[in-house]
């Protein structure tokens, strides 16, 4: 308010002097004060009255500004976040935590491994974004370890890669949410963004998804089964690493018969296997 005043009167004092060296008329010179008095009454009133609106709106509890805070930060802003009580410039990993054991088994875990926990609930689901912090590296699999011995029962858990500082902080969210969708159609407990990572990105990328579908299942799909086989095959080969007796054994048929479904499936998709694995491996998991 004080610079809005401010401001008026130095357009007024600039005013009078211009009118001075223009010799414009006293009446004149008043009616232009006058009306620039009243556009200032309307501004501080429209200032108060959207002020008073906008403090209405602010979070009360702390959990609401905690939150606030988070989102602010999450979408690139720089602001006070002292109240987070957590330090920004450590060591961070981040985790979703989706269930009603989910907040219990992140205080529980940080408790565990001994690092600092900030953690804010969703405001559409009860979905907790949390993060353990600490001056020190922290491994990824020791928390993956740390969190299969807790073994909450009812909360589906995804993990991010560890980062440093507020932009390692941003990532490490970004991974663990990548992650979320996976998860929830996997319905695994524990899902590192490691492990999905590039079946997360073509989950969100419309023209890889479709692709991949097109390129390596729909071929597939036009054998007289529907292509029912030769899915049933890969997956089991690519579940026994890529190893043509496990997969065998998995199927329980013998080498020859896994050997001549691959040859089938490479004259059908026209490359050799081993040129579309990672794809192809990919187009299965996300038709699943």
């Amino acid at each position: 308010m004080r610079r809005y005043v401010s401001g008026h009167a130095l357009v007024g004092d600039l005013l009078v002097e211009e009118g001075g060296r223009a010799e414009v008329p006293s009446a004149t010179l008043r009616q232009l004060l006058g009306t620039q008095a009243a556009l200032l009454d309307r501004l501080l009133a429209a200032v108060g009255a959207e002020h008073t609106r906008e403090a209405k709106n602010r979070p009360t509890s702390a959990a609401d500004r905690r939150r606030e805070c988070v989102k602010r930060l999450l979408a690139g802003e720089l602001v006070d976040h002292a109240e987070l009580d957590y330090d920004l410039d450590g060591h961070h990993l981040a985790l979703l935590a989706k269930g009603a054991d989910g907040f219990e088994a992140m205080r529980e875990l940080a408790a565990k491994i001994d690092r600092r926990l900030l953690a804010v609930c969703r405001e559409e689901e009860t979905t907790w974004a949390c993060w353990l912090g600490g001056g020190r590296p922290l491994a990824t699999k020791e928390v993956v370890r740390a969190l299969e011995a807790i073994a909450p029962e009812r909360a589906l858990i995804t993990v991010g890669e560890p980062g440093e500082g507020l932009s390692g902080w941003r990532l490490s969210h970004r991974q663990a949410k990548a992650a979320l969708p996976i998860a929830e159609r996997k319905g695994g407990q524990i899902v590192r963004y490691v492990d999905v990572a590039f079946q997360a990105s073509a989950l969100r990328d419309d023209l890889i998804a479709t692709s991949l579908r097109e390129i390596y299942l729909a071929p597939l799909e036009r054998t007289r089964d529907g292509g029912e086989v030769a899915r049933e095959t890969l997956r089991a080969y690519f579940a026994s690493e890529r190893n043509v007796s496990s997969t065998a054994a998995r199927l329980g048929v013998d080498r020859r018969t896994v050997s001549n479904r691959i040859r089938a499936i490479e004259d059908r998709l026209g490359r050799p296997l081993a040129d579309m694995a990672t794809d192809l491996e990919t187009a299965l998991r996300l038709d699943e």
